[in-house]
C-alpha cells in the first residue's frame, strides 16, 4: 500500500519488507506505526462505491494528529496484490492494482493502554456523487473560505457531517386574514412558502 502525503509517502506491506523497483515497502512506518486492521475491499453496485476502512496503530498521539491534518484529506491511496520472491523479497511480475482512492477522514480513538487511528478511504469516483462538492464542514474547505480560522480543526469524531446551506425544516407562522373589514377574519398556521403564494 502506498499513501502519498504532501510531505511524505507511506509504503506499507503485510510482510517484513518488499522491494518493488526502486521502492521498499515495510511492515510499519517510524511515525505512523503499523496497520492494525483493514476492511476487505468490496465491489459496488448502482450508486454505491467500494469504500475502505483501515485502522492504524500510531507510535504516538503526535503521529496520529499528524496523520489527521486537513491537508491530507484527498491524498492518493493505492493498494496492490503482488507475488513476492521469498529469497530476495522482490516483487515477481506485475502487481495487480486492487484499489485506487483517497483519504476521506480520520478519527483518533484513545483508550487505556491503546491508541488507534481509524482512516476512511474512498474511491476517487466518490466525487461524482457529490452534488455540491465544496459545501461541507471539512477543515480544508473551511480554511479556503476563512483563511486562518481553525474552528473545524478540532471537530473530530462527528458521525454525520452537516452540509452548509441546506434547507431547514419548514417553519410555521400564524397568519390572520380579514374579509374587507366585515369582521369575519380567519387565522391559520401555514408555511412561509404558502404565504407567498
Amino acid at each position: 500500500m502506498k499513501i502519498e502525503l504532501p510531505d511524505a509517502t507511506l509504503r506499507l506491506c503485510d510482510g517484513a519488507f518488499v522491494k518493488w523497483d526502486a521502492e521498499t515497502f515495510t511492515a510499519s512506518d517510524a511515525d505512523f506505526g503499523a496497520i492494525g486492521a483493514m476492511q476487505s475491499v468490496e465491489e459496488g453496485v448502482g450508486d454505491e462505491l467500494p469504500a475502505l476502512q483501515m485502522t492504524f496503530l500510531p507510535n504516538s498521539t503526535a503521529a496520529a494528529a499528524d496523520l489527521s491534518q486537513p491537508e491530507f484529506q484527498g491524498c492518493r491511496v493505492r493498494m496492490w496484490i503482488a507475488e513476492v520472491d521469498l529469497e530476495t523479497n522482490e516483487v515477481s511480475g506485475a502487481p495487480s492494482l486492487e484499489f485506487d482512492g483517497q483519504v476521506d477522514s480520520t478519527v483518533l480513538i484513545i483508550d487505556v493502554g491503546s491508541r488507534e487511528l481509524d482512516m476512511s478511504i474512498v474511491p476517487k469516483a466518490e466525487r461524482l456523487f457529490l452534488i455540491n462538492e465544496g459545501n461541507t464542514l471539512s477543515p480544508r474547505f473551511h480554511k479556503s473560505l476563512f483563511v486562518g480560522e481553525l474552528g473545524e480543526d478540532n471537530a473530530t469524531g462527528v458521525g454525520v457531517g452537516v452540509a452548509w446551506g441546506t434547507a431547514l425544516p419548514a417553519q410555521t407562522y400564524g397568519t390572520g386574514f380579514s374579509n374587507g373589514g366585515v369582521g369575519n377574519g380567519g387565522g391559520g398556521s401555514r408555511t412561509w412558502l404558502d404565504a407567498l403564494r
